[in-house]
């Protein structure tokens, strides 16, 4: 049991810059979620349903993160920050990170697999800050999804999402660092000692897509007035 907690303890210190020490991650809110919904987990699988949402209102008193009793989780899952929430049917595998205001949301039971209305969420997933992954869909190994994207189709193996709704890009996921700053890098070689620098990257890479595509609207041909003259 002590060298299980070591590792995961570990597993976040990898994928998290922050911490200086074992110590601060046990402070952590999303290690406490985890640990309470492992409790309440154990309690739903013996049916004892009512103690299972006892605990589960604990937790998301304590730690402001909503993970219902019935939802399955891998080893090694991380939850930067919290406001998290994670439906029933949801399937997690191992070394899975979610950050902030991130939902594993449900559909209509008739849309889908009976009885599943959650996504599942395979090994090596990250999910960034503020995205909404909806439905009984499957996120492949190793995706990533970006700040606020929504989500509601599959997602194939090592893509990256973004957007509303979200659709891959071009660069594959499997080239960057383990550590991704809120699943949205800009470059392929990314350093969590720049983070910041790499924030500001991604900030003046959409400042100039909008300008270019505010000058092609303004003069969609090359030779603008100079063509219509010359007509």
């Amino acid at each position: 049991m002590k060298r299980e907690l070591l590792a995961y303890l570990d597993s976040i210190k990898a994928r998290d810059p922050a911490p200086r020490s074992r110590w601060e991650i046990l402070l952590y809110p999303g290690v406490w979620a985890l640990g309470f919904h492992r409790a309440a987990h154990w309690l739903f699988n013996g049916e004892l349903f009512f103690l299972a949402r006892l605990v589960n209102h604990l937790a998301r008193l304590l730690t402001a993160i909503d993970i219902h009793p019935g939802a399955r989780i891998g080893a090694n899952f991380f939850i930067d920050h919290g406001f998290v929430v994670i439906g029933e049917t949801a399937d997690i595998g191992d070394n899975v990170t979610i950050y902030q205001n991130v939902t594993l949301g449900g559909t209509n039971p008739a849309d889908g697999m009976p009885g599943k209305r959650h996504p599942t969420i395979e090994d090596g997933v990250i999910i960034g800050s503020g995205a909404q992954v909806l439905g009984p869909i499957t996120v492949g190994q190793g995706a990533r999804i970006g700040a606020n994207a929504v989500v509601t189709r599959e997602v194939p193996a090592g893509a990256t999402m973004i957007g509303i709704p979200a659709r891959p890009t071009l660069t594959d996921a499997q080239s960057y660092h383990a550590f991704i700053p809120y699943g949205t890098p800009c470059s392929e070689r990314y350093d969590p000692a720049t983070q910041q620098l790499e924030l500001l990257k991604c900030e003046v890479e959409t400042l100039r897509i909008k300008l270019a595509r505010l000058i092609d609207e303004r003069d969609p041909r090359p030779g603008g007035d100079a063509d219509r003259q010359s007509a």
